[in-house]
């Protein structure tokens, strides 16, 4: 088991440190650039180069059937998905199998009407039930995949 980070943008790194922590579960915080990090036996860092998705291509040529990917990168977390691995967003939304078409289905009408001007695009304020949502949402991933054996 391991535990992926899609670190730029990611507000809840620390959080998922305590839950890797409780469980002894390694975790990689994967970035575009070098950013401070909480200290830790279990943390690796890694920087990929500069460029879109590398740091999503890095993660998804990795991951596999026991990991966890945090990220809000809806395309990332699709791959994940069919890689087996499971995904969970910043606010502790969990990418599912049958959640993830009409995650990528928004995503492209969003991105379709921020192109075309009918929409500026709006992203919510970061709270703490979204924190505490993403805390339990990492903590059930754990204990299912480990249930999973």
């Amino acid at each position: 088991m391991h535990i992926y980070i899609d670190a730029d943008a990611c507000p809840v790194k620390d959080e998922a440190l305590k839950v890797a922590e409780r469980h002894g579960i390694p975790i990689t915080f994967v970035s575009n650039s070098w950013m401070r990090l909480p200290e830790s036996a279990l943390v690796s860092r890694v920087v990929v180069q500069e460029g879109p998705d590398a740091a999503d291509n890095w993660i998804a040529e990795r991951i596999g059937p026991k990991d966890i990917c945090v990220t809000q990168d809806i395309p990332l977390a699709s791959r994940c998905l069919k890689a087996g691995a499971r995904a969970i967003g910043n606010t502790g939304k969990p990418f599912t199998d049958a959640s993830i078409g009409m995650a990528l289905a928004m995503r492209e009408l969003s991105q379709h009407l921020r192109e075309t001007g009918e929409s500026r695009g709006f992203n919510a304020a970061f709270t703490k039930q979204d924190r505490s949502r993403f805390l339990e949402a990492m903590e059930h991933a754990v204990h299912a995949i480990k249930r999973s054996g």
